[in-house]
């Protein structure tokens, strides 16, 4: 495709429909916040800082620690991304990590990283699917009739509130 080439009519806005529609489906902001949790974790005991003719190394004992933590938060963010299922134990992984960081790398990249895990480990957490969208004439689902005061029909159990006992002293 050449610059001179125009894009087919639309095709940028069903692009971004599908991608509103993909982000929508997962928990995509808590993996960003993962993933950019990870990042300062990962960088800030390995970086040079220059200040003028000096060179400040933040290097420190427990850099290996902190290139895994590291990884490993960027790592739980992408299959926060691609695999929505393990949003549970991802996002506690990644508040665990995020903790962790705090002693080993530089207090968990000067607080930035530490505060990007926890929290996207939490909104990981919390995250649940949505509704699936009817359509707006969609009649809602209508309640089994009652027969007898007994809402089951097949009720044998004689736990119902209909029998006056809801369950209490029925072992004996």
């Amino acid at each position: 495709m050449s610059a001179e080439t125009p894009a087919a009519a639309g095709q940028f806005t069903r692009r971004k429909l599908q991608f509103r529609a993909w982000r929508g489906e997962r928990p995509f902001w808590s993996g960003l916040f993962v993933v950019l949790g990870g990042l300062p974790i990962m960088y800030f005991p390995y970086a040079h800082l220059q200040v003028g003719h000096l060179t400040l190394t933040m290097a420190t004992t427990a850099g290996a620690g902190s290139l895994i933590i590291g990884v490993l938060l960027i790592v739980l963010g992408i299959s926060l991304w691609f695999q929505k299922h393990v949003r549970v134990f991802a996002g506690v992984a990644a508040i665990l990590l995020g903790l962790v960081s705090i002693p080993v790398s530089n207090f968990g990249g000067f607080g930035v990283g530490f505060l990007f895990a926890l929290i996207g480990g939490a909104m990981a957490v919390s995250w649940a699917p949505g509704e699936a969208a009817g359509g707006e004439g969609a009649a809602p689902a209508a309640a089994p009739a009652a027969t007898d005061g007994v809402s089951e029909p097949n009720d044998l159990s004689g736990t119902s509130p209909a029998h006056g006992s809801n369950g209490r002293h029925s072992a004996g």
